[in-house]
């Protein structure tokens, strides 16, 4: 059976909040009788949109990721729910709005943070998927409808061909090691999820110090080479997609003779400035 996926390229958010607004203006004031109750004018963001930016001046870059309800195949709110939250046959998560009636232990029961507590109502409520919509035929939700770049996508298909598209496009999960098993993909997450280590090759001549282009870069984790690059014509080299919080490397730069290593503990991204040979 076809099943409902939203795929959301990182690359392409430019966190204009129009699928925020979007949502908020189908929900905030709006009653959809066994779909949900109407969302706080205050207070939600069903779909809230995170943002990281990455090392320092001038080497610093930022993303920003749409995050929802993930309608998980695995989805611990349905299983603490006790018919309170079900999984339709179309992949779509819903809480019901009068069997979670009172149910405020539910916001708990999703470890991304996407289920919010409804004071005025006491129902807990999360993203629907527009189910509202795609029950009326929509093939779009409001968000991506409303998303000027393109960076969301609603599809309905097999799971297997959901499957071939996550591996052959190179897709991603939210936290994968979860095991919810999410319906929210992502292309290029590395942009929100990795780190990177960056800097910048001069040397001086005559008295005078000019950036180096073509310098080799090698980027070392306990004696062994991960990762190779060469400085550009501003002297800058980037090693990305690296692991946070994945401890100490070294790299070392070669050029006409000279060479010189500099160690760097990573954390969070790291400019490390200009490295002077």
């Amino acid at each position: 059976m076809k099943k409902w996926n939203m795929i959301i390229d990182v690359a392409e958010c430019t966190n204009c909040n129009l699928c925020t607004l979007a949502a908020m203006d189908e929900y905030v004031g709006n009653d959809w009788p066994g779909y949900s109750k109407p969302m706080p004018k205050h207070g939600h963001k069903w779909i809230n949109i995170l943002q990281k930016e990455r090392g320092q001046v001038p080497m610093i870059d930022i993303a920003y990721a749409p995050t929802m309800c993930n309608h998980c195949d695995d989805a611990p709110c349905v299983a603490k729910g006790g018919g309170a939250v079900k999984k339709r046959d179309d992949g779509i998560v819903l809480i019901d709005p009068v069997k979670a009636k009172g149910r405020k232990d539910l916001v708990d029961a999703c470890p991304y943070g996407h289920i919010w507590w409804n004071e005025e109502h006491q129902v807990p409520q999360a993203w629907t998927f527009d189910a509202h919509l795609i029950d009326q035929g929509w093939q779009q939700t409001r968000g991506q409808q409303s998303c000027p770049t393109g960076a969301m996508r609603s599809i309905c298909v097999e799971d297997g061909e959901m499957a071939r598209m996550a591996r052959d496009e190179g897709l991603e999960v939210m936290r994968g090691e979860l095991g919810t098993r999410p319906r929210v993909y992502y292309r290029n997450l590395w942009r929100y999820a990795t780190c990177f280590i960056g800097g910048s090759v001069s040397a001086e001549a005559n008295g005078v110090v000019d950036c180096v282009e073509g310098a080799s870069v090698r980027l070392l984790q306990n004696g062994k080479v991960v990762a190779e690059t060469a400085s550009d014509n501003y002297g800058d080299f980037k090693f990305d997609k690296l692991g946070e919080d994945s401890g100490a490397y070294t790299v070392e730069i070669t050029q006409g003779g000279k060479k010189k290593t500099v160690e760097a503990r990573l954390g969070v991204s790291i400019n490390l400035g200009e490295i002077r040979l």
